[in-house]
């Protein structure tokens, strides 16, 4: 079997939103009759139409299939040069698969959406709203944030000043709002300003938003504050000018008793103690172990009030109750957040972890059942990264039995922040879905029982983890 195929045009141009068509040409040149199947392969395939998806050619004949693409108007349809290909796999000799290749290239756009926030913040001295910059275009946004208004009325600090934004991706830059004139008393007055996103060769992208500046004392406590000064004036002018005539019978009766009242008193003849001085330190926290210890609140303290702590469930905890009600395969996870502590236990693809991009992920805890239990590590933050990636633990923690608790990363004070992580599982298979910093919710990725495993989150040092779902 012999094929002869030739794309007109093998490089072509096309706009997102709109289409274009190549033609494919192609000649039997073997010495039976074929019948050829068409399909498109690589990244762009689900752009692409074959018409028509079948091809009969006699021996020494020619055909021809238009390829028609149609790229989304999305970030998806990434700007640039595309390679595309077509499998054409003939019916009489399905193993003699040919491949022509060619070249799309899609054409640059930009979008930008701003959005504030909240709207509108409330403050005395200062003022903190947030600024999403969604990049909803088909290549990398370069751009810089600046604060204006009306009066110059207000300083403006933001943090960072330039983002770069890559296509689908979304930037969340910090503004602190500062008002030049501090209202001492008084109602609350509004401060209207705009946040531009300024990029190279385009006109700047304004976001309105207001600042509602308090005053320092409420009114009512000036009025309250005006009134007991008046008040205090008021008795302080009548007291001095009515004056009242104060006598005393002391000297009359000293007179009386023929002691002067010149005559020095006798001064006291008992010394006074000097101030107690420290002269031990405080003892060193004692960890208390024992029950009774633990009911009696660390001694010194009444057994009869004093109540032990309840520990929080793990996600041990919560998986053996889980397989208790239903026999089956499970997984149970909580996080660690940084300032806030552990989040409850969660199962099976629900979201553990925060919903605020602030805050920081530092461990997890996870637990199986009827999966041979699980081994993990933890990619935590590099304080001293070169290549802008974090690094690894620097060992797996394995846990061979279900129902048991598999912790990694670490919720002591301080400790660096996940950007992500890697796991598997003894049986079956286990998928997740991760969130990080300033992006949305990732594709959900799967992998077989070890010796594969699966990672989740990002390699980049600067973005932590916020979120994760886990199913088995």
């Amino acid at each position: 079997m012999s094929l002869w195929t030739s794309l007109e045009p093998a490089s072509a141009t096309v706009d997102p939103g709109g289409s274009t068509r190549v033609r494919l040409r192609l000649r039997n040149t073997g010495d039976v009759v074929d019948e050829y199947r068409f399909e498109p392969v690589g990244s762009i395939a689900p752009w692409t139409a074959v018409e028509p998806q079948t091809l009969r050619l006699y021996p020494g004949t020619t055909g021809t299939v238009d390829l028609t693409f149609t790229p989304p108007r999305t970030p998806d349809a990434t700007a640039g040069p595309n390679p595309y290909a077509v499998r054409i796999t003939p019916t009489e000799h399905p193993e003699a698969v040919t491949v022509p290749e060619g070249n799309l290239t899609i054409t640059p756009f930009t979008e930008v959406r701003a959005e504030l926030v909240p709207p509108t913040v409330k403050g005395r001295f200062r003022g903190r709203p947030r600024l999403a910059v969604d990049n909803l275009g088909n290549t990398r946004l370069t751009a810089s944030i600046s604060g204006s208004d009306n009066g110059d009325q207000l300083a403006y600090d933001i943090h960072p000043g330039n983002v770069q934004i890559e296509p689908g991706r979304a930037a969340f830059v910090k503004a602190s709002l500062k008002p030049r004139k501090i209202i001492w008393f008084g109602p609350k007055e509004q401060r209207p300003y705009t946040l531009n996103v300024l990029r190279s060769g385009a006109n700047p992208l304004p976001v309105e938003g207001t600042y509602l500046q308090r005053g320092f004392l409420p009114r009512w406590l000036a009025t309250f504050l005006g009134a007991v000064l008046a008040l205090a004036l008021t008795f302080l002018m009548l007291w001095i000018a009515y004056k009242p005539q104060v006598r005393t019978a002391a000297t009359e009766q000293l007179k009386d008793a023929g002691v002067s009242t010149l005559a020095p008193a006798p001064s006291p003849t008992a010394s006074v103690p000097p101030p107690p001085t420290a002269t031990a330190a405080a003892p060193p926290p004692v960890a208390v172990t024992s029950t009774a210890a633990a009911a009696d609140g660390g001694g010194g303290g009444s057994t009869a009030s004093a109540k032990p702590k309840p520990k929080p469930a793990t996600a041990a905890t919560a998986v053996k109750k889980l397989a208790a009600k239903d026999a089956g395969r499970h997984i149970c996870y909580r996080a660690f957040i940084a300032g806030d502590g552990w989040t409850d236990a969660v199962c099976d693809g629900a979201a553990t972890g925060t919903v605020d991009d602030a805050k920081q992920i530092t461990a997890l805890n996870i637990a199986v059942s009827g999966s041979l239990g699980s081994a993990a590590n933890a990619f935590i933050h590099n304080p001293d990264s070169t290549d802008g990636n974090g690094h690894w633990e620097p060992q797996w923690t394995a846990i061979i039995d279900d129902n048991k608790d598999n912790y990694i990363g670490s919720s002591k004070d301080g400790a660096p922040y996940m950007t992500g992580f890697a796991i598997n599982i003894g049986s079956g298979q286990v998928c997740e879905t991760a969130r990080n910093t300033g992006w949305d919710w990732g594709g959900q990725g799967c992998a077989d029982a070890r010796p594969k495993y699966l990672f989740g989150g990002t390699l980049d040092n600067s973005r932590w983890l916020v979120a994760v779902k886990f199913t088995v």
